[in-house]
């Protein structure tokens, strides 16, 4: 019998590719990509204590929407990544993440002056299938209105945990925390070439573990910047379909523990 875990992800991401066509649909914008990238990677918490801090070779395929409609912004991805190493941490491994966003702005009417966009309330949720790790995120978001930018939001939400725990062979019962979120766009054009920075940086506060420890997973920092060129506009006169380029993925404490990381990804991204 399925654990009540892998019922709950499993239907998640059903429910997410059979409602894409809904939400793009009913949308009044509408983005969707698949994204590969190709990189070294370290496992934080590696079965073998004399592999810690070693790099893996590890591919990641993400699935990734962002969408607007009339109360508000929806944005989710999934993400299957391989290692290359057998035993490797990420060996076939499953992450989730989906925010729904309702607008002031469109709801009320709401008019904000000076460099505020809009506000919101999000609801999000977090899902780790191999570690069945479950984390709710209700919050405040703040789109800002910044020259240049195509967006430049901030999300303060709470960090509350629902995963499975040690008992069930996950990853161990975390303390409620906090995060706080920075996601930016910023498009740019030199000569025929276009190109964009983008991505999100997150802090999550320390929490101590739920289950009986002596101990804490640290407060974390991640960077996830990504540099892009405009592949299909170049060469085929598509712009939007098709970008190459690099993500740096920064990470102090990565996932709670005291390893850092700090490496550039290939990237390549087909817009669907």
């Amino acid at each position: 019998m399925m654990s009540s875990f892998k019922v709950i992800f499993t239907g998640l991401v059903a429910a997410f590719f059979l409602g894409i066509s809904m939400l793009v649909s009913a949308a009044q914008w509408s983005s969707t990509e698949l994204q590969l990238q190709r990189g070294g990677l370290i496992d934080p918490f590696p079965d073998d204590e004399t592999t810690l801090g070693d790099k893996h070779q590890t591919t990641i395929l993400t699935f990734q929407h962002a969408s607007g409609w009339q109360y508000g912004e929806n944005f989710f991805f999934i993400d299957y990544l391989s290692d290359s190493e057998v035993d490797g941490f990420n060996d076939h491994a499953y992450y989730g993440e989906l925010y729904s966003t309702f607008s002031a702005g469109k709801i009320f009417g709401a008019k904000f002056g000076g460099p505020i966009r809009d506000l919101g309330f999000v609801m999000g949720f977090n899902a780790s299938g191999e570690a069945k790790v479950v984390k709710y995120l209700p919050g405040l978001q703040v789109n800002w209105e910044i020259p240049g930018f195509a967006f430049f939001n901030t999300l303060l939400t709470a960090y509350i945990d629902d995963s499975e725990g040690l008992g069930k062979g996950g990853a161990p019962k975390e303390k409620d925390s906090y995060m706080l979120d920075i996601a930016w766009k910023y498009p740019f054009d030199i000569g025929n070439l276009s190109f964009s920075i983008e991505g999100h940086a997150e802090y999550i506060s320390g929490r101590d573990l739920d289950e009986g420890f002596d101990a804490e997973a640290e407060s974390w920092i991640l960077a996830q910047p990504q540099f892009r060129l405009d592949l299909g506009k170049l060469l085929f006169s598509a712009p939007g379909q098709l970008h190459v380029g690099i993500e740096y993925q920064y990470w102090r404490n990565k996932l709670g523990s005291k390893e850092d990381e700090s490496t550039a990804q290939f990237l390549l991204v087909w817009g669907l």
